[in-house]
């Protein structure tokens, strides 16, 4: 009785320990209207009502796990599907078309910040990078020209933001460079930039905990806040478009930017989405990249 009780017990435990390892998953169920596609990242731009226990309703591309669940909708299309969440992963699945809509224009009173709206230019390569107020994680006033003399990798994100391919991912390559950083002597001028366009929720305090959290070394690595409409301003030239809801200051609807820039302080390029990896990053910061 013993030794089946024994067994038993080890049985329970694994059972127990395989459960553990598939709560790591997380799925939640979404219906909205696709607003757009982009056919080659296998993606959608979905607006989506409330996703209980993760988001507001909100509007942003989602990954399609399966191409031809992408292929058999269209903007305008009604559906409903499974996000699935992973550590560093999320993706929707079991898409079905369930209907069909005129697709509304945003509401008027939604906060927009984009370079046509403001009528900022974007920046080109050897542009001079415009200088801007910020406050840092610990709380001390900086301007961007400030890292003069240093090369700059640049993003922007909010540190609610609950996609892990979004602003998470942004965090993460990040951190990759960071190490990087400190192991290669050729690139100890490099400074790591992360601009929060969340300023109401990202106050120092909140991005010093997620400078903590991320193992940030912050004589390499600047978080920073301030100003709304100076990170906007700031934000647009990069091609930044951000989108709040003033019913509910969790909705905010935006897309990715991360830019590599002179230690003169001239933008040396940009990137778009999050296709990027720290290897391209480290071959743009290559002496030879570098070169004018």
């Amino acid at each position: 009785m013993q030794r089946r009780g024994f067994l038993l017990f080890v049985f329970v435990a694994l059972i127990a320990a395989c459960g553990g390892t598939r709560s790591s998953e997380r799925t939640f169920p979404v219906e909205g209207q696709i607003i757009a596609i982009t056919p080659d990242r296998r993606e959608a731009t979905i607006k989506h009502g409330e996703i209980k226990g993760l988001m507001p309703a909100m509007t942003m591309p989602y990954k399609f796990k399966e191409k031809a669940e992408l292929d058999a909708v269209k903007p305008g299309d009604i559906v409903g599907g499974t996000l699935v969440i992973v550590e560093n992963d999320a993706y929707l699945t079991k898409v079905k078309r369930i209907g069909e809509a005129p697709i509304e224009e945003a509401p008027p009173e939604t906060t927009v910040a984009t370079a046509a709206s403001s009528g900022l230019g974007l920046l080109n390569p050897g542009d001079v990078v415009p200088d801007s107020a910020f406050v840092d994680q610990d709380g001390k006033k900086k301007t961007f020209r400030a890292f003069r003399g240093s090369r700059v990798v640049l993003t922007f994100i909010y540190t609610k933001c609950p996609i892990p391919t979004f602003c998470p991912m942004m965090d993460r390559h990040f951190a990759t460079l960071q190490e990087h950083f400190q192991d290669d002597p050729a690139l100890k001028d490099v400074h790591l930039v992360t601009v929060s366009f969340d300023p109401a929720v990202d106050t120092p305090p909140v991005l010093k905990k997620h400078a903590r959290e991320l193992m940030a070394d912050l004589t390499r690595w600047t978080f920073l806040t301030g100003d709304r409409d100076d990170i906007d301003k700031f934000a647009t030239r990069f091609g930044m478009s951000v989108a709040r809801a003033p019913n509910d200051a969790r909705d905010i609807t935006h897309n990715l930017r991360t830019a590599v820039i002179s230690a003169e302080g001239k933008l040396l390029k940009m990137y778009t989405g999050n296709q990027w990896t720290p290897k391209d990053i480290l071959e743009d910061l290559k002496p030879s990249a570098n070169a004018n």
